[in-house]
């Protein structure tokens, strides 16, 4: 995989994350469960063997190529709040990169979680409540929170609330990867049609 493609992985992941956290704030589930799995694995999944290994191989974050398919090639079409988020989760990625003790407690924190998850068998509400508050106690403080819309009925139920900040919590993740692997704000200016072109590459691998 070159280094357009794992790029793009990552992005993809971020994507996959600002919509799902989009479908849990308006309806309250995200539409495939699948997608939930894939993405708090990704913030458990500490020592990755590759990119896209974070999300269990490119298949796992193919409804994020496909969004950012969609999102590059007609402006008229793009998504503003998912645009929205993803620029937030980069944002607090940037401040969480530049803050060592942050890195070194949020690591700890995760540690602890995957002890909880993989070898204890903890359910999936159990993980989902505790990233949460570490999206809450770790990583929302670092900037400008992102403000997230939808219904208030569902928003101001604590379930609700948990698997939104979980689900930020591993746009975040993805956004701190994708700075790892060489993405840059510049890249959406000058380097759309490499993006592009390596998200249609993926796409046809992932079919």
């Amino acid at each position: 995989m070159n280094d357009w493609q794992q790029r793009v992985v990552a992005l993809a992941g971020m994507a996959q994350a600002a919509i799902a956290v989009q479908q849990a704030a308006r309806t309250g589930r995200v539409h495939h469960e699948a997608v939930v799995d894939t993405l708090l694995n990704s913030v458990l999944n500490l020592e990755p063997e590759s990119t896209e290994a974070v999300y269990g191989g490119v298949e796992g974050v193919r409804p994020g190529l496909i969004l950012l398919a969609q999102q590059f090639r007609n402006n008229a079409q793009r998504d503003l709040e998912i645009t929205r988020y993803m620029v937030g989760m980069v944002h607090l990625s940037r401040r969480l990169l530049s803050q060592p003790k942050s890195l070194d407690l949020l690591a700890e924190r995760l540690h602890q979680v995957g002890r909880q998850y993989y070898e204890f068998g903890f359910d999936k509400h159990h993980v989902t409540a505790s990233l949460a508050s570490i999206y809450r106690e770790v990583i929302s403080p670092l900037g400008q929170p992102i403000k997230v819309n939808g219904s208030p009925q569902i928003l101001q139920q604590e379930t609700h609330q948990h698997l939104v900040r979980a689900l930020l919590l591993s746009g975040v993740r993805s956004a701190v990867l994708w700075q790892q692997v060489g993405g840059k704000r510049r890249q959406f200016l000058f380097g759309r049609k490499r993006m592009l072109a390596a998200v249609t590459e993926l796409l046809s691998v992932s079919a």
